[in-house]
């Protein structure tokens, strides 16, 4: 169970942290934090087109266990991926389908305990990067009094934005790691401090225990008339 500050810290995480993201390059992202409820099941929906490339990743931020199930389905039907009670994956289709790829994570086995889950959706969608290449294209051959080498600005352009947008992914996975371990040392910290209680209360209450016995047997309630 999470403590208020525990629950607190989070739910504030989470409003600062949920992203729908469509990015106008290649690359067109999903990112999203969200509380799977004891016993529930949540499905999300991906649309793609033929031929893209998509990566999925998910991990457990907050909650008994840090476990989910998950289950990544084609817009066929097929059942792509299927994991149960695991706490973060990582799954990769080199070929998408047209249509809408189903994303569904299950807490039905915790009846107690529901779970905070971040999961994020990078698609590469071949046609964007072509439509791209045409635009610039077009763009040599009207500028072509221009001396720059726009192949080359292109190439540049294009090598700077995959980076950053790699470094803001790695940035969101960090944030996740982040909270995940904030829960956990907010969870451990309680735990400690009642158990440290717990065992101060005993120690005082064996110690005056012995103490009174101590009394007793040197309390001598007899006496002598003289």
């Amino acid at each position: 169970m999470m403590t208020a500050s525990a629950r607190l810290g989070l739910m504030g995480w989470l409003t600062l942290t949920v992203v729908l993201a469509s990015d106008l390059g290649p690359n067109q992202n999903m990112e999203f934090t969200f509380m799977l409820p004891a016993g529930g099941t949540e499905c999300f929906y991906q649309t793609t087109t033929r031929s893209d490339t998509m990566e999925v990743e998910y991990q457990v931020i907050a909650g008994s266990g840090l476990d989910v199930g998950f289950a990544l389905i084609s817009p066929s039907g097929y059942r792509l991926v299927s994991e149960f009670r695991t706490s973060d994956g990582i799954h990769m289709v080199d070929t998408t389908e047209s249509g809408d790829y189903r994303l569904c994570f299950d807490n039905s086995f915790s009846k107690m305990s529901e779970k905070m889950v971040f999961f994020k959706v990078i698609i590469n969608s071949q046609s964007n990067t072509a439509g791209g290449q045409e635009e610039w294209a077009d763009i040599a051959v009207s500028e072509s009094v221009v001396d720059y080498r726009l192949d080359e600005i292109r190439e540049k352009m294009d090598s700077v934005y995959r980076r950053l947008e790699r470094s803001r992914q790695v940035q969101t996975v960090l944030k996740a790691f982040e909270a995940r371990d904030r829960y956990l040392l907010e969870d451990n910290l309680w735990r400690v401090s009642f158990w440290s209680c717990l065992n101060v209360i005993v120690m005082l209450g064996v110690a005056i225990t012995q103490i009174y016995t101590l009394r007793r047997l040197f309390d001598d309630t007899k006496r002598v008339c003289t």
